[in-house]
């Protein structure tokens, strides 16, 4: 795990692992007692506001029982925009990580949508 002031990055397995172990040090009764107005403000404080193309790819919370790890990676040529990959270079290391993240929430919305129209 790596550690920047108050924040913790975790992989799926290492929270996995802690939750196992029962070492869950996140207080519940607060985050069930916040407003949802208060978890979005503090989110928007964080990360800023998401666009709207994306709220409905976001799990409030962890699964219940053993999480899944995200399937293995693969090394590929990928042409992009040189205005998409500078904004993302300009975000700072782990750019690439986040690219990801835009494209994995743009396949699981598709994939709610192509559920709600089933």
């Amino acid at each position: 795990m790596e550690k920047k002031g108050d924040i913790v990055s975790a992989t799926a397995e290492e929270i996995r692992d802690l939750l196992a172990r029962g070492e869950d040090r996140t207080d519940w009764a607060k985050v069930d007692a916040m407003s949802q107005e208060e978890v979005e403000r503090l989110a928007d404080e964080e990360e800023g506001p998401l666009p709207v193309s994306r709220e409905k790819t976001i799990i409030m919370g962890l699964p219940t029982g053993i999480m899944e790890l995200p399937p293995g990676k693969d090394a590929v040529k990928l042409r992009i925009d040189r205005d998409v990959l500078e904004w993302f270079r300009q975000t700072g290391k782990g750019y690439q990580t986040r690219m990801n993240s835009v494209l994995r929430a743009f396949v699981t919305a598709q994939q709610l949508d192509g559920e709600k129209r089933r």
